[in-house]
C-alpha cells in the first residue's frame, strides 16, 4: 500500500511539474518578449523572437534528461571500461582482451545471436500474418486488442505468467504447468523444460515474442490500411490470387513498416535483461549480454571495468542499427 501510495504521489508530482513548467516558462517568455505594446514593430520581432525560442522551452527537459542519462553514462562508461574493478587503476584494454577470452562472455555473445536471429522474424512475421487476417473479420479488431494486451504487462510480469506454463513437478504429481500437463495428457514424461540447454533459450524468446508481435501487428495493419484501394482491385482486375496480391503487392508496399519493427525488436532484444533474470539469471547456458553486465558490475563484489566493457560492446551492436532505423524513417518521411 505505501509502494502505490508513493507511485501515486510521484505521478501527480511529475504531471504538476510539467504542467506548471510549461505554463510558466510561456508566461514568463511573453513577459520577456510582450506583444501587446504600442509599437507594431516591436511587437512584430517579439514575437518573431518568442516563436523561435518556444520551441526550446519544450524540448529542454527532454536534452538535460538525455545529457543526463545517456550521454554522460556512455562517456563514463567508456571511461570505466579501461579501469580495473574498483574504477581507480588504469588498464587500458585488459577488459576488452579478458572478454575475448571468457567463455560466459562468448556463450553470451552466441545466445544473443540467437535471439537476434529468432525473435525479430518470428514477431514480425506473426505480426504481418495477424495484421492480415485480422482486417477480414468482423471481430479482427478484438482479437487485436487481445493481442496487443500482452505489451501492457512488463516483462517480468509476463515471465512470472511462463513460468506457470513451463512449471515443473515430480513424476506421478499433478501438473500444473500448461506445457508439462499437455505432454502428460499425451503419455510423454514431464521436463523441467527451462534447464534444458540450447533449447531453454528458445522458451526463453517466446515470451518476447509473445509481447512483441501486438506491437508488430498494430505498426503493420496501419501500413496495411495505408495501401490504396485502387492498387487492390487493379490486381484483382488482373487475376492475382490474394496469395498474389498479399506478397507481390501489399508486402512491397510496406517493406519500409517492416524494416522499421524489425530493426526496433532487434535493438530491444541486444537489451534484453528482465526475462533472463527473471527466469533463469543466467543458468542453464541462457546468459545474455545484459544480464551478464549486470552480474559483474552489481554481483560478486562488483567489477565496474569489466562491467562496464560488456556495456560499452551493447552499445556499440545497438547504435549502427539505431542510425540505420533513423535514417531509413526520415528517408519515408522525405518520399511523403
Amino acid at each position: 500500500m505505501e509502494q502505490l501510495l508513493y507511485a501515486l504521489v510521484t505521478i501527480v508530482i511529475g504531471v504538476a511539474g510539467a504542467v506548471g513548467y510549461f505554463y510558466g516558462s510561456n508566461l514568463l517568455l511573453d513577459w520577456i518578449f510582450p506583444s501587446r505594446i504600442a509599437d507594431a514593430a516591436e511587437a512584430s520581432r517579439n514575437i518573431h523572437r518568442a516563436n523561435s525560442i518556444r520551441p526550446w522551452l519544450f524540448l529542454g527537459p527532454a536534452l538535460v534528461s538525455l545529457t543526463i542519462y545517456l550521454v554522460y553514462p556512455f562517456f563514463s562508461s567508456v571511461a570505466y571500461s579501461l579501469y580495473d574493478r574498483s574504477g581507480t587503476t588504469f588498464v587500458g584494454l585488459a577488459n576488452y582482451r579478458w572478454m575475448f577470452f571468457d567463455g560466459e562472455f562468448r556463450q553470451s555473445i552466441y545466445n544473443n545471436m540467437l535471439w537476434l536471429i529468432v525473435v525479430p522474424a518470428a514477431s514480425t512475421l506473426f505480426g504481418l500474418i495477424i495484421a492480415a487476417l485480422t482486417d477480414r473479420i468482423w471481430w479482427g479488431n478484438i482479437a487485436k486488442s487481445l493481442i496487443f494486451m500482452p505489451m501492457a504487462i512488463s516483462f517480468v510480469g509476463a515471465s512470472v505468467i511462463w513460468k506457470f506454463v513451463y512449471d515443473y513437478r515430480d513424476i506421478g504429481a499433478e501438473q500444473i504447468g500448461i506445457l508439462n500437463a499437455i505432454v502428460v495428457a499425451l503419455g510423454g514424461q514431464p521436463q523441467i523444460w527451462i534447464t534444458l540447454p540450447f533449447w531453454n533459450n528458445f522458451f526463453l524468446m517466446v515470451i518476447l515474442i509473445w509481447i512483441q508481435t501486438g506491437f508488430a501487428m498494430v505498426l503493420l495493419s496501419a501500413a496495411l490500411r495505408g495501401i490504396p484501394e485502387e492498387t487492390i482491385e487493379a490486381a484483382v482486375i488482373d487475376g492475382a490470387n490474394p496469395w498474389q496480391i498479399f506478397m507481390k503487392i501489399k508486402v512491397p508496399q510496406i517493406w519500409g513498416t517492416i524494416a522499421v519493427v524489425w530493426t526496433t525488436i532487434t535493438i530491444l532484444v541486444l537489451k534484453v535483461f528482465d526475462i533472463v533474470l527473471a527466469m533463469t539469471n543466467g543458468q542453464w547456458q541462457t546468459q545474455v549480454l545484459a544480464n551478464l553486465m549486470f552480474d559483474w558490475m552489481f554481483r560478486g563484489g562488483g567489477d565496474f571495468g569489466r562491467g562496464a566493457s560488456i556495456a560499452v560492446v551493447i552499445m556499440i551492436m545497438v547504435v549502427p542499427i539505431m542510425i540505420w532505423n533513423i535514417r531509413n524513417a526520415r528517408r519515408e518521411m522525405e518520399g511523403r
